[in-house]
């Protein structure tokens, strides 16, 4: 007897590419529907796509595929990052930051190939992120971060919700693979915009354009990418096939803005050092006109032979250069000096000046530190001073234009008493630069940034829990009771307790009330619950971390949010290591705490006197009956120990890497973490802006890694990772 086999029919092609085509039609209108909310297309046109794919699928079961629209539900809302490699490397770029250094670069490329390499392009460093975009057959397939050049976060969902992104290349001439790079960056206007935002929603400003358009482009969920006006310009290709490459970079990006893909038109291509220096000049002046900071010029050989001729070294092209633009210096009058009160009780002076735009960004208010510096730049209120910000970001007064002067300044004389309980200032110890509030359990303003300071990121970090909602939880308008008096209630709060709270709007900065403009009285909101009484977004999302992060902090997250003096997190990473539980460290004579690698005598004094304090005490013995974690479980299997006894320095900014995480990684290896170079440093790790350190470290002959170099001394460990440093040993 033989079997019978009933034999499914083959979909012919004409079915195929008719299912491939309904295929990427619903795709797409799943995601401008569920993702960009954005819908394009009449649901009742949507229905007959499916009814007709639902059809193809059941005429030919073979088309019904796991990817296939009719088996999934919506459009995916959540991207986990997972790593992907590059196709080919992307590669950091050489810096220059004077005439002398751009010439030596043109004369090392000169020599290499033993021509002129001219012509040139010149074109913007636009301070942003880094990204490559893969298209294959001229559709989007993949997005992804720079990373460490060899791999980077896979971001496709969140990149395919930028307006710039085109889904599909236009043109006849599009290559069968391209690989293109670019930035993704956060117009000025854009960034303003989001940190009012931001802080309207109690939550912390980003620091600079950069740093927004990173972490908007890495939300795990892609609506909250969307809603953020993120844009694009690409700048080069990395893999090409299948059609004619373009043989200069100019011709390059003419043909990438045929496909439809964002290219900058603030671009030059020039064929001597004097045209090169007169657009450098150019934009030096012009710094501010375009949408988007940058920080540069980027210099490149035009044509691409003669770029692949000269190649690259471990990390940068040697056929591009970055010319570096130094901190913007600008003037402005100094109005007032004022002062705040830190979570510490430290009273700091602070600049209160004319609005001036600076490298992009309107500043009011910059730090004078303490009394001594004040005093050691010579500034007098009314002066006009000049202010840069250091590396682009941090407000700093550099001291008076004391020509200006008219005989009307005066001095700036530090308060006697706290200007927030009025409690009267002290040194707490002979021989300290600052004064401080000793009001420490009863002082609102300390309470305040106390509060603020737990729920950051280097603590319990506390999503919904910023400046806005810390104020509110200690400052609320009278007669209401604030619902935290001291950090004991913070993981005691009801929703209840929330709902009825107003509050003035307070400057993060200053810590002094933000002045609504059409009234011109303090600002006031109703941050917990909405103009219905209902609970809002905000209150809800900031329980609901509460309740999650104190179960999964580590012990040295909790350390770092009790606020002890001189305990941040590499020291609190320390006491956790060597005691474990919060028990045991307050159970610790001053010689055992003493004996922790990085504390000694004094702060072993000081974390002694802390727990001894009753109301200190309190905090712990509520914060545990509440189920926050006070102790750690004694760790499995450390991993390799490659960093052991070895001490490295972290400065400037990594493009993937916070300072914790940086510092996380190295402990996690073994090493220690120090904020001062020495010879007896291992390794400094430098990112964007390293400052003195990196000097003192080419002084020293302290091997450095770049964030690339970086990686590999995580993965390969010291020997691997001096290979590739940019500075040897001596």
């Amino acid at each position: 007897m033989t079997d019978q086999v009933n034999e499914v029919e083959a979909a012919p092609s004409e079915a195929r590419e008719r299912h491939a085509e309904l295929a990427e039609l619903i795709e797409e209108a799943n995601w401008r529907y569920y993702v960009l909310d954005s819908p394009t297309v009449a649901d009742a046109e949507y229905d007959t796509w499916m009814r007709e794919i639902t059809a193809l699928e059941e005429r030919y079961p073979d088309l019904r595929t796991p990817d296939s629209p009719t088996q999934k539900v919506g459009a995916p809302v959540s991207s986990e990052f997972a790593p992907v490699a590059h196709l080919q490397r992307m590669e950091s770029l050489d810096n220059a930051f004077s005439q002398d250094e751009l010439a030596a670069w043109q004369a090392r490329a000169e020599r290499l190939i033993e021509a002129d390499p001219g012509p040139y392009l010149c074109e913007l460093k636009i301070d942003g992120l880094a990204v490559a975009l893969v298209y294959e057959k001229g559709r989007l397939v993949r997005g992804a971060t720079r990373g460490d050049g060899r791999s980077g976060d896979d971001v496709t969902p969140n990149i395919r919700t930028l307006r710039d992104v085109p889904q599909r290349l236009t043109g006849d001439d599009v290559p069968d693979l391209v690989e293109v790079r670019g930035e993704v960056f956060l117009p000025v206007e854009g960034f303003k915009k989001l940190n009012e935002q931001l802080m309207d929603e109690g939550k912390p400003p980003f620091a600079n354009p950069r740093n927004s358009a990173a972490g908007s482009l890495r939300q795990k969920d892609p609506r909250i990418t969307a809603q953020r006006p993120l844009r694009l310009i690409v700048h080069g290709v990395g893999k090409w096939e299948g059609a004619e490459p373009p043989r200069t970079q100019s011709e390059m990006y003419d043909r990438l803005r045929s496909f439809g893909l964002p290219v900058s038109d603030r671009y030059r291509v020039v064929r001597s050092p004097e045209e090169i220096h007169d657009f450098i000049e150019h934009y030096r002046e012009h710094r501010h006109d375009p949408e988007y900071e940058i920080d540069g010029v980027v210099v490149k050989i035009d044509r691409i032979p003669l770029q692949r001729q000269l190649g690259s070294t471990s990390r940068a092209p040697r056929w591009a250069i970055a010319f570096k633009y130094p901190p913007e210096e600008v003037t402005t009058k100094l109005l007032d000096i004022q002062v705040g009160v830190g979570r510490t009780g430290r009273i700091t002076p602070f600049g209160v000046m004319s609005p001036v735009v600076v490298s992009g960004s309107t500043v009011e208010r910059a730090t004078l530190h303490n009394a001594s510096e004040v005093e050691r730049k010579g500034v007098l209120i009314g002066d006009t001073v000049v202010l840069r910000k250091a590396g682009d970001v941090i407000p700093e007064i550099v001291g008076p234009v004391a020509d200006l002067r008219d005989g009307s300044e005066r001095a700036f004389v530090m308060p006697t008493h706290c200007p927030e309980c009025g409690t009267e200032l002290a040194y707490e110890r002979e021989g300290d630069a600052d004064l401080r509030c000793p009001n420490t359990r009863a002082c609102p303003a300390q309470l305040r940034e106390r509060i603020y300071f737990a729920a950051g990121r280097s603590a319990f970090d506390i999503e919904g829990l910023g400046y806005v909602a810390a104020t509110a939880l200690t400052q609320p308008l009278p007669p209401q009771e604030p619902p935290v008096r001291t950090e004991a209630d913070l993981f005691d709060l009801t929703m209840e307790q929330l709902l009825p709270i107003r509050s003035v709007v307070r400057d993060p900065d200053s810590g002094l009330p933000k002045i609504d403009p059409k009234t011109g009285e303090p600002k006031v909101v109703s941050f917990f619950g909405t103009t219905s009484g209902a609970p809002s977004k905000n209150a809800e999302l900031m329980l609901e971390e509460l309740e999650r992060k104190k179960k999964e902090q580590p012990l040295w997250r909790v350390l770092v949010a009790l606020s002890i003096r001189h305990i941040g997190p590499p020291t609190a990473r320390a006491l956790a290591d060597a005691f474990r539980s919060i028990d045991a460290i307050a159970a610790a004579s001053e010689e055992e705490l003493a004996a922790v690698e990085g504390i000694g005598p004094r702060v072993a004094a000081t974390i002694k006197e802390w727990f001894e304090v009753e109301w200190h005490r309190e905090i712990i013995d509520r914060w545990g009956a509440a189920g926050v974690r006070m102790a750690d479980e004694a760790p499995a299997d450390q991993g390799p120990r490659t960093l052991e006894g070895m001490t490295l320095v972290v400065t400037g900014t990594l493009a993937e890497f916070s300072r914790d995480e940086a510092g996380e990684a190295i402990t996690a290896r073994g090493g220690k973490v120090s904020s001062s170079v020495s010879k007896k440093t291992g390794f400094v790790v430098v990112g964007e802006n390293p400052g003195s350190k990196y000097d003192k470290a080419v002084k020293l002959g302290v091997p450095i890694l770049d964030e690339q170099g970086f990686r590999t001394l995580l993965a390969e460990g010291p020997d691997a990772a001096r290979a590739v440093a940019l500075q040897p040993q001596e």
